[in-house]
């Protein structure tokens, strides 16, 4: 299908959220997540109100990861803004200052994140009231330029649109609604004129509608956060909850596979059950999901998947998922004496096509310890990839292991390590990498952020080590900063024993022009011996 249906949405958009005001550094852990919901605990809620932006500190960067939603006296009802999974016992910051200080901005968070505004549950601020839903928007709109050019290869320029809203109880009503559109073109290109699904990515444009607090409807294109893994669904979702348990079904089909657009002949339907359970130090989540995928009447797909996460444990957090196919084809062998055609046999017996598993340890508060271990084969649709089935079936399952580390030993000083190893049998030797850095958030007398890292690789076809230093400053304080990275690179290729040496460097500037407008400038140049590449990247952002 090369069109989308159209499809309306009403929705009345309320003024800007009341405007936040600066105070001194407030630190809270969260208390308890659900699927829409992160509630953060405070010694006291003092001079924070509904509309605030929380952070948290990734790498010693702060990243804008929740936006409060109501309040008590010491905590808060947020909605997640990023695509950061936030576990209880994880430390949220308050400071005002941050949001206003471009340099601790995360150039590559939220960007390209859509902005999902919880569908239910909105929290009384005191017991014994009634309910009161009130309609909570956020989104972004941005635009980016990508300059491509060098000594070479032709010259490039790239062109990308998002943008992304989330209206909570439109109008106050049980109605609520998120949508996250991208637009990207390359200048010159005709294949956007041959099809605007080429460029045209709609990520997500859904309605949903709370009967009341254990009965929601979802209509359009959503991904559901209880069996991510699916993907987007464009269709109907229908979720029921009864204590602790949750049922929930879906129809309709998936994005198509070639361009993402609708695809009314990949019909999918589906059900799951989950299980929530909160305890004194977290809670545990469990789900169980059956779909059964098909490509104009025939089974494409057909398989069980199994998501776990548990936080029971104090300062340990547990998320594991599982992915079962239920429904495979064999090759008969071909007698070409009787027919010119291969003849399939069909089995429902399971085989296991993913795992991933993964384990964080907070054992206090300045050291983070996780590890994870992830097994796949490639995922087959038998009628989708019809004619390349035996290729797929023939590549060996992909092996990983990844291991991290965080410690921060005193305030201004933070450092880390991780490490990875990934192994398949079609591969000649696996791929390990190790990565470390050191960051000083700010050096005294001077003002700047330093961060000192090293990365060392070794793959199938090629080793090679990567150093880089990092500095960031404040120019105008809460208006201007400034970025200026340098990278080593040095690959060495198997093949004919041949070493490349690049010598890499970046020069950004964020600019916060107004309250929720920003403007980002980023230009990167890498040289070796024969050839100069640059890149210029330009992004605007306005947010809402």
């Amino acid at each position: 299908m090369k069109n989308f249906p159209p499809v309306i949405l009403l929705m009345l958009i309320v003024p800007i959220l009341k405007g936040q005001t600066t105070y001194e550094n407030k630190e809270g852990k969260v208390s308890y997540v659900t699927t829409q919901n992160v509630y953060v605990k405070f010694q006291s809620t003092e001079n924070i109100s509904a509309g605030d932006t929380l952070f948290s500190i990734q790498n010693g960067v702060r990243v804008p990861v929740v936006v409060v939603r109501e309040i008590s006296s010491i905590s808060c009802v947020c909605v997640p803004i990023s695509a950061e999974k936030l576990a209880v016992g994880d430390l949220i910051y308050s400071t005002q200052k941050a949001l206003q200080t471009a340099s601790t901005w995360n150039k590559n968070a939220a960007a390209d994140v859509p902005v999902v505004a919880a569908s239910q549950d909105s929290t009384v601020t005191k017991a014994g009231q009634q309910k009161k839903r009130t309609q909570i928007v956020t989104g972004n709109l941005s635009v980016a330029s990508y300059l491509n050019f060098s000594n070479a290869t032709a010259n490039s320029q790239r062109m990308k649109y998002t943008f992304s809203l989330g209206i909570q109880n439109i109008g106050n009503s049980k109605l609520s609604a998120e949508i996250y559109i991208a637009f990207a073109h390359k200048l010159g290109d005709t294949a956007i004129r041959t099809d605007i699904f080429n460029g045209l990515k709609i990520y997500s444009f859904a309605l949903d509608y709370a009967f009341n607090r254990h009965h929601t409807i979802w209509l359009g294109r959503k991904i559901n956060p209880r069996i991510s893994n699916v993907g987007a669904i464009d269709g109907l979702q229908y979720e029921a909850k009864a204590g602790a348990f949750t049922i929930g079904v879906i129809a309709g089909t998936r994005p198509d596979y070639r361009n993402y657009s609708f695809n009314a002949a990949l019909v999918q339907v589906g059900a799951y059950l989950g299980h929530d359970l909160a305890g004194k130090n977290g809670t545990m989540q469990t789900t169980v999901a059956f779909l059964d995928q098909t490509n104009n009447g025939s089974t494409d797909r057909r398989f069980a998947y199994l998501q776990h996460t548990n936080s029971l444990i104090r300062n340990l957090f547990f998320f594991g998922s599982v992915e079962v196919d239920m429904y495979k084809q064999t090759m008969n062998p071909l007698d070409t004496a009787v027919s010119k055609e291969a003849t399939y046999k069909k089995d429902n017996s399971p085989t296991l096509s993913n795992l991933y598993l993964s384990l964080r340890y907070r054992p206090f508060r300045k050291l983070s310890l996780s590890v994870s271990y992830s097994t796949r084969q490639n995922v087959i649709y038998y009628e989708t990839y019809k004619d390349i089935v035996s290729t797929l079936l023939a590549a060996a399952s992909v092996q990983g292991l990844t291991f991290q580390v965080n410690y921060q030993p005193v305030r201004l000083i933070s450092l880390g390590a991780n490490a990875g190893y990934r192994n398949s049998k079609n591969d000649p030797r696996p791929t390990k990498n190790i990565y470390g850095y050191l960051t000083f958030n700010n050096i005294p007398g001077i003002n700047v952020a330093a961060t000192l890292s090293a990365t060392i690789l070794e793959t199938s076809y090629m080793s090679g080590q990567i150093y880089s230093l990092g500095l960031t400053r404040d120019l105008v304080p809460g208006k201007l900063s400034a970025g200026l990275d340098y990278r080593y690179v040095s690959y060495k290729f198997y093949s004919g024993e041949t070493k490349l040496v690049q010598n890499m460097g970046e020069v950004n500037f964020t600019w916060r022009i107004l309250k929720k407008l920003s403007c980002g400038l980023y230009y990167e140049g890498t040289f070796d011996k024969t050839s100069t590449f640059n890149r210029i990247y330009i992004n605007i952002t306005q947010r809402f």
